[in-house]
């Protein structure tokens, strides 16, 4: 836990490694996974770094595989990932031979991939024909099969009675255009014999269905036929020799069909040799991607390198947490002995102004939670790290809200699920909202404990309540009374014989007044957790402080939030539980009994007016002798907490400026940073801002805090109304649905209640779980972003990127 507490400590390292066991070192650093290297060849272009021509070489080779997986999945064969078992990078020597076996693979593949376009570009020419030469015997039915009355567009006869025909298909949606163009360029001098084909044709090249139509053109002249050819040639049509005579048809037809069924047989030989070869090359093209994608990331880590003088040795830098610098060490030393380097790499510590990136060693239970936080923004470098405390800080709000026990229930048995069958689930690809479903899993498993837990102490479980330990009131009516009153009263003073255990009595179920008493109870409660809360990370503030050795600011912005936030809300939550204990029925004390109980949130508005609280006649006035006093007096500190919070900081800073304007000599000075530094080296970041920009910085806070303190107090209101909206609507649901069913008198009722507890199966997942589960998850995320960590959070740091190639082959597999 100390890990999570804040980020890890980060040391910058520099790297000295020997050219020949470059290759080496980098690969054993990326197997561990924990040196994000800096660039130190920023302003030089990519073109022109050290090893350019092999990263070339590694993009080739990608291109190559790339390849060769696209005719995998044209044959709908999907090329598996490597979960585990993953491969080495391979040794640079060997980079030849895997270069010549893909080259061979790639031309086979290609040559193989050619051959089948034109093949199967000859298979679709002769099934055109043949659907030609079939349609078209339909088209000279009605006219008497002689040459005398026909001839082909190759031999035009000059007799005046001889007519002439083109013969084609063409898509099927250019048909229109088509015939409106020959209209046009014969002028009406033309026939037009066309039938649209049913069964669609494969394009050879793309591979997409096409729609065509058979079409005849009739026509008279030399002339005209070139212009019907150009026509056709436009529109993109295939034309085909028909002959006019129907013996040359029917002769035609069987001999293209004789070469089609030979042509068949050709490409389904093509295809199995085909097949054999991707078989072949998919056992092991998933190892040569990983392979190939490792040497392409060392190559370009290498990169970032500079070379020294002499060429011999390679100087990086990079982040490494502390606690991993004993395995970068073995990792050098694992390099340099692989390639038999008779000078041991070694690494040295470096000081930097640069600020580290952070850091936060997580595990697969607070991956998530981490997550969540950095969503929000990534922490400074050794700042708190809220998702610690958000563990359980977020799935009790999120209680609250949806305190169901049997939504929660559902809820817990999915996410249980996901845990237990983590191991194989963690290898389906479902999907981008099933990622984060799985992700998520922890989460969601202690949403659905923790909503069991509200829902058990709200005493709710599907709108219903559950008597467990005895109600603790008591009819005292008789029970005539009872069968003759639709409603009755119960006093609290003779019907209240004990309290219930845990939880609401299951009583309020029946009460025609429990909404009344569920919005009192949820209201209250919302406010003291959310002022508790938000008294919790204005607390946290003090750590950041401390640690960074601002002690100053304890007492110039911890302090005055800190009293703003309790004199104030703080009170008010203390009048609410001093309400709660004071006024009782079981009393004679006409003052404290419950028809005197005042309202809190007018009381509060009083003392911030500085007015009287009139009660009813018989009642005090006030709670507790001084607490008008007291309020005033709470009021006025309140209000001095405000130029507290806006003038102190940037007084304190002119202060020390001057002060540190007065101590010239850098022996004086450095004196007092010994005495004193933990109160000037506070503020280094302020050192070289100016004045005016501080004090403008700090009107902004201040008033941001002010503001925000009321607004969040209100904010945390979402939790008393989420949680009423969820009871309400889940009573609806029961009500107006399921218990319905229940009332259906015969052996036709179970009938109907088994599609009616369907139907309210499908609307309690839909709505209640996922729905109201997804809002009452937002406004907790809400809660946690705004109301909680800006009393204490910067998040402005960067995140440590090591070069791990478990990462980039996961980012890789994501893209």
């Amino acid at each position: 836990m100390g890990d999570m507490f804040r980020s890890e400590k980060m040391a910058l390292c520099q790297l000295f490694i020997q050219q020949e066991a470059g290759y080496s070192t980098i690969s054993e650093l990326g197997e561990i996974g924990c040196v994000q290297f800096r660039d130190l060849n920023v302003h030089v272009n990519s073109f022109q770094r050290h090893y350019v021509n092999e990263v070339r070489r590694c993009d080739e080779l990608e291109r190559q595989m790339n390849y060769i997986a696209s005719e995998l999945r044209k044959d709908g064969i999907e090329v598996k990932e490597l979960i585990d078992d993953l491969p080495s990078a391979p040794n640079p020597r060997d980079i030849s031979e895997l270069e010549a076996t893909l080259e061979r693979v790639e031309t086979e593949i290609s040559e193989l991939a050619q051959n089948n376009v034109n093949l199967k570009t000859n298979y679709t020419e002769l099934k055109e024909m043949c659907m030609v030469l079939e349609q078209t015997q339909t088209f000279f039915s009605d006219v008497m099969d002689a040459p005398s009355h026909f001839g082909s567009d190759d031999t035009h006869a000059q007799a005046s009675c001889q007519l002439g025909f083109v013969a084609g298909l063409l898509n099927r949606e250019r048909s229109f255009a088509f015939e409106r163009m020959l209209w046009r360029i014969s002028r009406g001098n033309i026939y037009v014999k066309r039938a649209d084909l049913e069964e669609p044709l494969t394009d050879p090249r793309t591979g997409l269905e096409v729609y065509k139509t058979v079409f005849v053109v009739f026509y008279q002249g030399e002339q005209l036929n070139m212009r019907i050819k150009k026509v056709c040639n436009g529109f993109r049509s295939s034309l085909y020799t028909c002959p006019a005579a129907h013996a040359e048809r029917e002769e035609m037809l069987r001999g293209v069909k004789t070469r089609l069924e030979d042509l068949k047989l050709v490409i389904s030989q093509t295809t199995d040799h085909r097949r054999l070869v991707l078989s072949n090359t998919i056992k092991n093209l998933p190892r040569w991607l990983v392979m190939v994608k490792k040497m392409k990331a060392i190559y370009h880590t290498l990169n970032m390198f500079n070379i020294d003088v002499t060429k011999k040795c390679l100087i990086g830098e990079g982040w490494v947490p502390r606690n991993d610098l004993e395995n970068v060490k073995q990792a050098l030393a694992a390099g340099s002995a692989a390639v038999g380097s008779t000078l041991p790499s070694f690494m040295n510590e470096l000081e930097s102004d640069q600020s580290p990136p952070t850091f936060n060693r997580v595990n697969k239970f607070t991956n998530g939670y981490q997550h969540l936080i950095d969503a929000y923004g990534m922490a400074n470098y050794r700042e708190v790290n809220p998702a610690l405390y958000t563990c359980i800080t977020f799935p009790f709000l999120f209680a609250v809200m949806f305190g169901d026990l049997g939504h929660g229930f559902c809820i817990f048995l999915f996410a249980l699920w996901l845990v237990l069958d983590e191991e194989r689930l963690s290898k389906k690809r479902g999907g981008e909202i099933w990622n984060i479903f799985f992700g998520g899993r922890y989460i969601i498993l202690l949403l659905g404990l923790f909503s069991m837990y509200t829902g058990f102490l709200y005493n709710d479980i599907f709108s219903k309540s559950l008597n467990i330990f005895g109600s603790g009131w008591r009819v005292r009516y008789n029970t005539s009374t009872v069968w003759t009153n639709p409603s009755l009263t119960l006093d609290p003073v003779v019907a209240s014989v004990a309290t219930y255990p845990m939880g609401v009595d299951p009583i309020w179920q029946l009460a025609d007044n429990q909404i009344i008493f569920l919005n009192s109870f949820k209201m209250k409660m919302s406010i003291i957790i959310g002022v508790s809360h938000m008294i919790f990370g204005v607390c946290l503030s003090v750590v950041n402080f401390v640690h960074f050795k601002k002690y100053s600011l304890i007492f110039l912005e911890f302090i005055p939030q800190i009293l703003f936030l309790i004199l104030l809300f703080g009170y008010m939550c203390f009048m609410m539980f001093y309400k709660w204990v004071k006024y009782t029925p079981h009393t004679h004390y006409l003052p404290d009994t419950p028809g005197c109980a005042p309202s809190v949130l007018i009381y509060f508005i009083n003392m911030m007016l500085f007015s009287d609280s009139p009660q009813p006649a018989g009642c005090d006035e006030y709670m507790f002798v001084v607490q008008p006093t007291l309020e005033k007096a709470f009021v006025v500190l309140a209000i001095i907490c405000i130029p507290w919070i806006l003038i102190g900081k940037p007084l304190y800073i002119m202060a020390v400026r001057k002060l540190r304007a007065k101590r010239q000599p850098i022996s004086t000075l450095g004196k007092m940073d010994e005495e004193g530094g933990s109160h000037h080296g506070a503020h280094d970041e302020e050192d070289d801002e100016p004045i005016s920009e501080i004090w403008i910085h700090q009107a902004i806070h201040m008033i941001e805090y002010i503001l925000s303190t009321i607004s969040h107090t209100a904010s945390y209101l979402r939790l008393w109304a989420l949680s009423l909206a969820h009871a309400e609507l889940s009573d609806v649901l029961w009500n107006m649905v399921l218990s319905k069913a229940l009332t259906f008198p015969g052996y036709p009722a179970a009938i109907a209640l088994f599609f009616i507890f369907g139907a309210w199966v499908l609307l309690t997942i839909a709505i209640m779980i996922l729905m109201e589960g997804l809002s009452a998850f937002l406004h907790t995320l809400r809660l946690h972003w705004v109301e909680f960590m800006s009393k204490f959070y910067t998040g402005a740091g960067y995140a440590f990127l090591p070069f791990d190639f478990k990462v980039l082959l996961r980012s890789d597999d994501d893209d």
